[in-house]
């Protein structure tokens, strides 16, 4: 059997044409890019920075040198911070058009190379709807990417409900990244925000999609939690257990334990243990190579990720590196 292609799950990709959106009507809505960071241009949400944006986010002919570096074949490319929910109607459509119109350029002209997760301007559930039906007919977009909530509006709003439906009718997974995560001010200090909201918002997400009844009104949608499920899988135990004796939750009637494998989960847990941890509660047909290119909090050597973990079968090394990703993103 042909050792399948490492495929990357977690990669973003800032496309030129949304910074330049974002410099030319971003500061109306608090959102400003600075360029005055030699490593690259920097996105200003208030205090929330992204960046500083390194060439290899928007170039990628520079993005595949250090693809073929790690033994890497295959991006799914995603949008992240500041996604584009911070604008109005009208910025909000553009925006998302101009990033998945990115996205297939990139599949277009590197089809082995790269595939697309496409962005929606969800504070308009409508817009996103109209602009899903347009992106599933681009070339090479194979998912769709969304933060953990939009604008503080959690992922079991039902005004949500017409896009999840959508999806489901179109065999496009979910993939969430964390966005304006929980904590406030008492994450501030050492970048807590990132190494302990973001994991938490995850858990947040997959508790929403849970008990909002998501997962069980749309039996078929795939969804994927980055950051290896974030504090999800960790506390699937006390989930099931508020399930058991709280009256919050006796609508559910499954206990939370019973979805953990209706989630998808990528390998960023920057622990061997907790990933062997992972991979043992949910099956190594359910967890997939990523990398959160090319944050500093992400992995420079994936693959290795996988390889070097101790007590993974050949099969299950082959499954995590591209055989499930292959099979749930459907490349053409």
């Amino acid at each position: 059997m042909t050792k399948p292609p490492a495929v990357d799950i977690h990669a973003h990709f800032f496309p030129e044409g949304y910074l330049k959106l974002i410099a030319e009507e971003g500061e109306r809505f608090g959102v400003r890019l600075s360029r005055s960071d030699p490593k690259g241009p920097v996105i200003e949400v208030g205090t929330v920075r992204t960046g500083p944006l390194r060439p290899a986010f928007t170039d990628l002919d520079l993005r595949k040198k250090e693809m073929d570096r790690q033994g890497v074949q295959l991006h799914a490319l995603s949008l992240t911070l500041p996604m584009v929910y911070w604008a109005d109607a009208d910025l909000g459509v553009r925006l998302a058009r101009v990033v998945n119109d990115a996205l297939a350029q990139a599949h277009t002209a590197f089809r082995d190379r790269f595939v697309g997760l496409c962005t929606l301007p969800m504070q308009e559930p409508r817009l996103a709807l109209d602009e899903l039906d347009r992106a599933a007919r681009l070339a090479g977009i194979r998912g769709v990417y969304l933060g953990t909530n939009i604008r503080g509006r959690d992922l079991s709003d039902p005004d949500f409900f017409p896009v999840y439906r959508r999806m489901d009718e179109l065999r496009l997974p979910l993939f969430l990244h964390p966005l304006n995560v929980i904590g406030g001010q008492r994450l501030a200090p050492y970048y807590l925000g990132n190494l302990l909201g973001n994991p938490f918002d995850n858990a947040v997400a997959a508790a929403h999609l849970i008990f909002g009844g998501v997962l069980d009104r749309f039996k078929r949608l795939q969804v994927c939690l980055p950051h290896a499920g974030g504090a999800f899988p960790y506390l699937f135990g006390r989930l099931t257990r508020g399930w058991k004796v709280r009256g919050e939750c006796k609508h559910l009637k499954r206990p939370p334990s019973a979805y953990l494998r209706r989630f998808t989960y990528d390998t960023v847990s920057h622990s061997a243990e907790a990933l062997r941890y992972l991979i043992g509660l949910v099956g190594a047909d359910r967890v997939m190579l990523g990398s959160d290119y090319c944050f500093d909090m992400g992995y420079e050597r994936p693959v290795e990720v996988v390889t070097r973990l101790r007590g993974l079968s050949r099969a299950d090394q082959a499954r995590i590196l591209g055989g499930n990703a292959l099979r749930l993103l459907r490349p053409k």
